[in-house]
């Protein structure tokens, strides 16, 4: 459903727009009305919704023109790009830090009002229950430190912008198009594999489909009246197990799970969901 008033004349400008969350993001934004420059680091505009004006950039590259990205003023900065999401303990994320932020800084002192920046529920570590806004952070990866710093540093220093930290659980749908558990089902099971080693499946999680995160960071992004730490998810928890098996009998995979065959991350709660409070009142209030 389009947006109405002004939110239909909205600029935004979507980075990490070729990559698994991206292109989904993209394609909710235009569905509301939006006008969308997506960033791209290898252009590859097949994969991107026809509408939006793809730009080739490699964002953390020092040498790229920021300022020819925002030239025309963007009334919002959605920044998704990020390397190795699905490879928790990869270096890449400590190293690429301080260029994000470089990034982020340099819209916002360049005069972009709002930043809507993609983080993660591995922020918070090892926790039981809802996660918050308010629930403190103790992150156990590589990646979900480097998030956790990335929106400590943004909060402390960007106070003149309206920051939108958008703070993402488990995703799956699109699946060919990730690195996740399910990516692996699907090739494992065309590999004509029988068995699939698991961990014990009874953890539980905030599962949510990319279509749908798409849609709620969209509906952030497009406004201001909602900021901080907002959480993009489903509210609801589910074993992995179940889960998984559910995803096996949608897509009819001859393949069986082969429990206990891998032990649980030791990172990883037992249950876990977001708390979806203030997303679902700001989807409500835009349908």
């Amino acid at each position: 459903m389009a947006m109405e008033n002004t939110q239909t004349a909205q600029h935004i400008l979507v980075t990490g727009a070729g990559g698994y969350i991206g292109r989904h993001v993209v394609a909710a934004l235009l569905d509301r009305g939006a006008r969308v420059t997506a960033v791209v680091r290898h252009f590859r505009a097949y994969r991107i919704d026809e509408r939006a004006t793809v730009v080739e950039a490699d964002l953390l590259d020092p040498h790229t023109d920021l300022d020819a990205l925002i030239a025309d003023r963007p009334d919002a900065v959605v920044h998704l790009a990020w390397e190795a999401g699905f490879a928790h303990n990869s270096p890449v994320h400590m190293l690429r830090l301080s260029d994000h932020f470089r990034v982020l800084t340099h819209f916002a002192k360049a005069g972009i009002t709002r930043l809507a920046i993609l983080g993660t529920m591995h922020e918070i570590g090892r926790f039981e229950g809802a996660i918050t806004a308010e629930t403190p952070t103790a992150p156990a990866s590589l990646y979900g430190i480097a998030k956790d710093a990335l929106r400590r540093a943004v909060l402390a220093d960007l106070g003149d912008t309206t920051i939108q930290w958008l703070r993402a659980f488990y995703i799956y749908g699109d699946d060919r198009n990730n690195q996740s558990i399910f990516t692996k089902l699907l090739e494992a099971a065309e590999q004509g594999k029988r068995t699939f080693p698991f961990t014990s499946g009874k953890n539980q999680f905030d599962f949510i489909h990319v279509d749908e995160l798409g849609r709620q960071i969209a509906a952030v992004a497009l406004q201001d009246e909602v900021a901080g730490v907002i959480n993009v998810c489903s509210g609801e928890p589910v074993a992995l197990g179940t889960q998984v098996e559910r995803f096996i009998a949608d897509h009819g995979l001859d393949i069986q799970l082969e429990y206990g065959a891998f032990p649980d991350r030791p990172y990883d709660s037992k249950v876990v969901y977001g708390d979806a409070t203030e997303i679902r009142a700001l989807m409500a209030k835009q349908a």
